[in-house]
């Protein structure tokens, strides 16, 4: 199995959970990438069994704008029948970006191999603990 973690971190708390779920990964016997948004775009798609993706709330609930919402935009159209799991960390608000989120890649057909990780601020040991069990359920 090949997984890709792909994600955007401005402070730090998102980069921390995505290494954590590469992790799980890892431990799950999985061959893993991690690359910031900036090194992914959707031609990347079919050479990983499956994806996940890490971005933090931005402005008012919403995913980073300059550089992993065009890129995962541009990978929506692969989306179908790909497994894959979400993630993210946040300062404000209840998680309706992630909601949103979750809810637009089950339109495009996305199998969604686990329920999205969030974390308040930067991961503690819970939270990492959910980032290795999700990168473990995407490769599982």
């Amino acid at each position: 199995m090949k997984a890709a973690v792909v994600y955007w971190s401005g402070t730090g708390n998102t980069e921390a959970m995505a290494n954590e779920v590469a992790q799980g990964c890892r431990a799950a016997g999985a061959e893993v990438a991690v690359l910031q948004a900036s090194e992914f775009s959707a031609d990347q798609m079919d050479t990983f069994d499956a994806v996940a993706f890490g971005c933090p709330s931005m402005g008012d609930e919403q995913l980073e704008e300059s550089e992993f919402e065009p890129m995962f935009q541009s990978c929506e159209e692969k989306l179908s029948g790909k497994r894959i799991v979400l993630f993210g960390s946040y300062g404000w608000g209840d998680g309706a970006w992630m909601r949103d989120w979750e809810e637009a890649c089950k339109a495009q057909g996305a199998d969604l191999a686990a329920d999205f990780v969030i974390c308040n601020d930067a991961p503690d040991e819970d939270a990492c603990a959910a980032c290795r069990a999700l990168g473990a359920a995407l490769v599982g």
